[in-house]
């Protein structure tokens, strides 16, 4: 199974959680928080999935990873 990568970015009236390559927004909200936390939701009922949160700017801030990773950290 591929790993599905969803995009949480900031919009003109908030912030929304995109599927990268979907065509319409999986989540809408007005704070970031509580986009990351229903975005990170739909990842996490994938399974192997990624979260990629942009700052307002756009730059990656961080990322988060579900299910099967094929490159976990040691340690």
């Amino acid at each position: 199974m591929s790993r599905k990568v969803y995009h949480v970015v900031k919009t003109e009236d908030g912030w929304a959680g995109k599927a990268r390559g979907g065509e319409r927004v999986s989540v809408k909200g007005n704070t970031k928080a509580e986009v990351v936390a229903r975005t990170a939701g739909i990842a996490k009922n994938y399974g192997n999935s990624q979260v990629v949160i942009h700052k307002m700017d756009g730059k990656i801030q961080s990322e988060r990873t579900y299910g099967n990773d094929p490159f976990p950290p040691k340690g």
